[in-house]
């Protein structure tokens, strides 16, 4: 019997996967406990518009990431902070991730994650600094950050 998962069962599919199991099986055990249902029209033309919509939705977020990448990437966005320095330039402390996010809320208005930001090790020297963000899977921005002395 072919049937449409309707989540992950281990060891036979995955949700919206289309499959030929054993009628016992889906009558018995997938069907009744909602792991899975019939694959007839209407299903198959549900499972259709769900895959269309999950794809417009997807093309969606890639906008909505390379819009954000431009206004990130732009010459006039740059995250000011200020820290404690040493005379030979070194701070006292850190700049993490999270006092970046928040700096580029309060400044620019545009709220962001602070784990999309790929920082190797805090930020412990004064200057311009360029963060890689990860704005999806397929866009990739550089943040520029300046850290002034107090």
């Amino acid at each position: 019997m072919k049937v449409i998962f309707t989540e992950d069962v281990k060891g036979r599919g995955k949700r919206g996967e289309i499959k030929n199991v054993p009628d016992g099986y889906a009558q018995n055990f997938l069907i009744p406990r909602g792991k899975a249902k019939e694959a007839n029209k209407a299903a198959m033309s549900e499972l259709a518009g769900q895959e269309r919509s999950r794809e417009k939705h997807e093309a969606e977020e890639l906008a909505a990431a390379k819009e954000l990448k431009k206004v990130l990437e732009d010459d006039k966005t740059v995250v000011e902070l200020t820290g404690k320095a040493g005379t030979d330039g070194r701070m006292f402390g850190s700049v993490s991730t999270k006092q970046i996010a928040t700096a580029l809320e309060k400044q620019y208005q545009i709220k962001l994650d602070k784990r999309k930001m790929e920082l190797a090790a805090p930020i412990r020297a004064l200057g311009y600094v360029n963060v890689p963000v990860k704005l999806h899977h397929d866009v990739e921005a550089t943040l520029r950050v300046h850290i002034a002395e107090k």
